[in-house]
């Protein structure tokens, strides 16, 4: 009898472990990797995620860029983590659906390598060119490729961006001409240099240069005109009725990742999100909140693919 009981005592506090650990979450630093270059939208957007997440929950959460190959080298880096909770990545459009279709193998499996944690917001684009550029409205740009006009060059320092120009050249017909950048800053520069005529961001990242007179928007690549950018008419209301393109960033985790963990990071930044000083400041970066469930972001992130995969086909781009 005695045995049993001591066997019984020791299952109870074999059972009250786990439960303690779990509690714990996270009791030491927590990476969170960001597969692109520092000042791009996703970074500036998940530096201020990681900043309130250390507040939140007592450890640091340090961003770690490691950038290359439209956002698979810290990705893939991300994915052969230790599933424990203490590196994660900051998903994108690209990285978790676009790129699957765009190379012949990104190196991990966005559906089968990662834990869904939630969609923390969406970053509409923005088409933007030098101020003194003569275009003034896509109508012009549009005309002025149909005529030949060197002036209608497009940096494209991202993976979305470069879906945005493809859409922007199926839908209009117009010979546009796309450069490569590698990343927002090298972009921006290039457009204020004259170097190139125009190029595609995030508004989070253009928005800075935008209020110093730096870039001039031309269009928004949301359905609609976005209070993240007041009176910048959308590409569909200046003659492209079908078109839009969002960016979006999700938190993930490699998967396995424990259950507890997942759940702590989607409920603290579920609290965050919901509060008018977090949707604010957030705003202000040219950032929309979204939330959501782990479940929620992994019937998104699928109708994303049904949405992209047919335009990548179409336009023959995997492996460009």
């Amino acid at each position: 009898m005695r045995t049993r009981l001591i066997e019984i005592a020791l299952a109870a506090a074999s059972l009250l472990i786990p439960a303690f650990a779990a509690a714990a979450y996270p009791e030491k630093p927590v990476t969170i990797i960001v597969p692109y270059q520092a000042g791009q939208g996703t970074d500036i957007a998940t530096r201020y995620f990681a900043d309130h997440l250390g507040k939140a929950l007592g450890q640091p959460f340090v961003v770690e860029n490691i950038a290359g190959a439209g956002g698979m080298v810290g990705t893939q880096a991300a994915a052969r983590a230790p599933a424990d909770g203490y590196t994660l990545v900051m998903g994108t459009n690209a990285t978790h659906v676009l790129n699957e279709f765009l190379y012949t193998s990104a190196g991990f499996d966005p559906r089968n390598d990662f834990e869904p944690v939630i969609l923390a917001g969406t970053l509409p684009m923005v088409l933007v060119t030098h101020p003194d550029a003569p275009h003034t409205s896509m109508q012009d740009i549009i005309a002025a490729a149909a005529q030949g006009a060197s002036a209608t060059d497009i940096a494209a320092p991202s993976t979305t961006a470069r879906l945005v120009f493809e859409l922007l050249r199926e839908q209009s017909g117009a010979p546009l001409l796309m450069i490569p950048y590698k990343g927002s800053a090298a972009a921006i520069n290039g457009v204020a240099a004259g170097k190139v005529s125009l190029s595609i961001d995030t508004i989070t990242a253009t928005r800075p240069h935008i209020e110093t007179g730096t870039l001039r928007p031309i269009a928004v690549t949301s359905r609609t005109r976005t209070p993240l950018l007041p009176g910048v008419p959308s590409v569909a209301e200046q003659g492209l009725a079908e078109f839009e393109v969002i960016a979006w960033n999700a938190l993930y985790a490699p998967k396995g990742s424990p259950p507890n963990v997942i759940t702590t990071l989607n409920q603290t930044l579920q609290n965050m999100l919901a509060r008018p000083e977090t949707r604010a400041a957030l705003h202000a970066m040219g950032y929309e909140p979204s939330g959501g469930s782990p479940a929620d972001l992994a019937l998104f992130a699928e109708a994303q693919r049904q949405k992209w995969a047919p335009l990548i086909e179409r336009g023959g781009l995997r492996n460009k």
